[in-house]
């Protein structure tokens, strides 16, 4: 048993909640078979641990008394770290598309635009409108703005209007994200 200790001692973790970092007087202690032990001393927790040749890990700071289990430290890293890992890929990080047009845009080419913009949004991603202006073109902003508007009504059922349409040099842009799933 001497050495197993000697093994737990010479590990070196800088984190606040293993070992002889946890402070508190009191805890919750889980042992290493998943078994409630009860409401225990640290030191004596720390004992118990040392005993087995494992770690004693702080669960939960957040209940009253601290959550504590004994276990391998370097394992529940692993643990938490691949769980991290698995989340991060279920997650849907939602990008920014562009669907650029001119206030003249005839009627065609108008459909294959707003055709982009739900097929973008049903995926997930945000969708970003921009009305270019060239030369003098510049002076109908007032018609760039009602083609936005129009487009944000047609776009109504799958989409909400995130920014409204600003003017940005020589071109309005508004930014559509989609709607949420309210059924959920």
């Amino acid at each position: 048993m001497q050495e197993k200790s000697k093994t737990v001692k010479q590990r070196n973790y800088n984190k606040a909640d293993i070992n002889h970092n946890i402070t508190y007087s009191q805890i919750r202690l889980i042992s290493s078979s998943g078994s409630q032990l009860g409401i225990v001393s640290s030191q004596e927790a720390i004992k118990l641990a040392e005993a087995e040749g494992l770690d004693l890990v702080m669960i939960s700071d957040k209940s009253k008394p601290p959550v504590c289990k004994i276990i391998d430290y370097g394992k529940y890293k692993f643990i938490q770290e691949k769980k991290a890992k698995e989340a991060r890929k279920k997650q849907h990080h939602a990008s920014l598309k562009e669907v650029k047009m001119r206030y003249r845009i005839e009627a065609h080419d108008y459909k294959v635009r707003i055709n982009q913009a739900h097929r973008f949004l049903t995926a997930g991603d945000k969708v970003k409108a921009t009305v270019t202006f060239k030369g003098r073109e510049i002076q109908h902003t007032n018609l760039a703005l009602e083609l936005l508007k129009k487009m944000s009504q047609d776009l109504d059922t799958v989409a909400e209007i995130q920014q409204s349409p600003s003017k940005d040099g020589r071109q309005i842009i508004m930014i559509l994200s989609p709607k949420k799933n309210r059924s959920k």
